[in-house]
């Protein structure tokens, strides 16, 4: 038969609580108002409501003699249980707080590198004046973007060759020295590519640096 709390309330006995689920426990509780814990054992709950139905005379205080007798050690046990929650709360704090301040460090990387690379697309397509004082280029009229095609593959497995290759091409065609290293990095390909752009703006330019 269903529990049916209005009846409990109205007569309540100890036999038809004993028979009764932690559940159903906890809506008796409830009812009348008693604070515990839902970590509790039912027959801790049950102590609680007994008490409270002494209390008001509602029950004859020998109840309480045949009651179930809790553990004194249910205590320490729930106070056991509450730190090691807090402690998973902190933990998980902690962990959150990490993660957002590498989220934050990683955001300013990409940004950083983002400007990097905007500024070297700038100097590629010669938009740099030389009175930038950062750079100091003077492009003097050297159209960066017409020379690009002629600059060879890139090679990652013959770094060497490929730099000896570029050097001759270079001498042969004439380009301004100070514009190898803009004219190299474009055909940069994986490894390369990752320290070319970790160089600062000034090393960048610096063709012995860059190689």
């Amino acid at each position: 038969m269903p529990f049916n709390l209005d009846k409990f309330v109205a007569s309540p006995s100890v036999e038809e609580l004993d028979s009764l689920k932690k559940s159903e426990i906890v809506k008796v509780a409830k009812h009348y108002g008693i604070e515990f814990q839902p970590l509790m054992r039912k027959d801790e709950i049950k102590r609680y409501v007994l008490e409270y139905l002494v209390d008001e005379s509602i029950l004859p205080s020998t109840v309480l003699e045949t009651a179930i007798t809790v553990p004194t050690d249910n205590t320490f046990e729930l106070k056991r249980l509450e730190m090691e929650m807090n402690k998973e709360i902190r933990l998980k704090e902690m962990e959150r707080e990490r993660e957002k301040e590498e989220r934050e460090i990683q955001m300013q990387r990409e940004k950083e590198a983002r400007e990097h690379e905007f500024r070297l697309k700038q100097l590629e397509l010669g938009v740099i004046k030389a009175s930038d004082p950062k750079i100091g280029l003077d492009t003097g009229g050297f159209d960066v973007s017409k020379h690009v095609k002629f600059v060879p593959k890139f090679q990652e497995d013959n770094v060497e060759k490929f730099f000896n290759h570029f050097e001759k091409l270079g001498e042969q065609l004439k380009w301004p020295k100070d514009k190898w290293s803009i004219l190299i990095q474009s055909n940069f390909t994986g490894k390369a590519q990752e320290v070319y752009s970790a160089l600062s703006i000034e090393d960048s330019m610096d063709f012995d640096m860059v190689k």
